[in-house]
């Protein structure tokens, strides 16, 4: 190989890796959109830190004010009003923790689940609206390709789709 050619390559691979991220960017966008549209659905009763919290309790079951805080990385006092605001709302609930009654635990009412329901109804039924526009090849090779992307950014391993509204953690 000349050392013109052997030059060139990283600049190609450089370029090409570029462009993946580029690509990546520009689906993330889309998404984001589908995203914003779905929270907009309930943003006349929860502010965005809210349905988090609501997303968290209800994907991970009950769990302690500390936990929230912990996995939202707020001070625990910001942690205890949006609870707080959330429980006069009626959309959680606290109880005694099913593993220890000593602690309290938060869990989802009827109300905060069908929020949340509502906000994954409406993202599922977006994406499947463009997926809609896809072969099913091509729809295999997305889910694919989503599914390597989301286990190499470290999200949980889980069929919940809300859970992107937590910040990744590098």
């Amino acid at each position: 190989m000349n050392a013109v050619a052997r030059s060139s390559s990283p600049r190609r691979s450089r370029k090409k890796f570029d462009r993946q991220v580029d690509a990546v960017m520009w689906a993330s966008r889309a998404l984001v959109g589908i995203a914003a549209a779905s929270v907009a659905e309930v943003e006349d009763r929860v502010s965005i830190p809210h349905l988090r919290i609501l997303v968290l309790v209800g994907t991970r079951g009950p769990l302690s004010l500390a936990v929230i805080a912990d996995e939202l990385a707020v001070d625990p006092s910001n942690a205890s009003r949006a609870v707080d605001k959330l429980i006069k709302a009626g959309l959680l609930d606290r109880r005694d923790a099913p593993d220890d009654r000593r602690r309290l635990a938060m869990t989802l009412t009827q109300a905060g689940a069908d929020l949340v329901q509502t906000v994954t109804d409406h993202r599922r039924d977006a994406i499947a609206a463009v997926l809609k526009r896809l072969t099913a090849a091509q729809r295999d090779d997305l889910a694919a390709a989503f599914d390597t992307f989301a286990v190499a950014a470290g999200e949980p391993t889980t069929n919940d789709a809300l859970t992107l509204l937590g910040p990744i953690r590098p």
